[in-house]
């Protein structure tokens, strides 16, 4: 398991790996910019080497995080990338319940990936 910022990963990082956590606040409605750049940057590569991979995603907004979440999914329905896990959402400040539940998150997809569930 690798831990990547999007501006330092790229699609040669991907071409090995068995799923990918992706994880973005939420800004104006929207994901990151920095996520945003990552997807753009891999898209084709990805898609040209027909990379399929499970996913998961968290996403941290002060007010909503719909638009974040509905943006990065879109992508990534075009890579047919799978959302394996259901999307965590945090809303507001962050409490020790959300940190646990980003911590399960993380191990559930960890699992399931090493396992081949996913």
């Amino acid at each position: 398991m690798v831990g990547l910022d999007c501006f330092e990963a790229g699609a040669e990082d991907l071409a090995g790996a068995a799923g990918i956590l992706l994880g973005t606040p939420a800004r104006f409605g929207y994901m990151s910019g920095a996520m945003k750049d990552f997807l753009e940057r891999i898209y084709y590569s990805c898609l040209e080497a027909g990379l399929r991979l499970p996913y998961g995603l968290f996403v941290k907004g002060d007010t909503d995080t719909s638009g974040a979440v509905q943006s990065v999914e879109r992508i990534v329905s075009g890579l047919a990338w799978r959302r394996v896990l259901p999307v965590l959402e945090v809303v507001g400040e962050t409490t020790e319940e959300q940190r646990r539940a980003a911590e399960e998150l993380g191990a559930a997809f960890v699992a399931g990936v090493e396992s081949g569930v996913f």
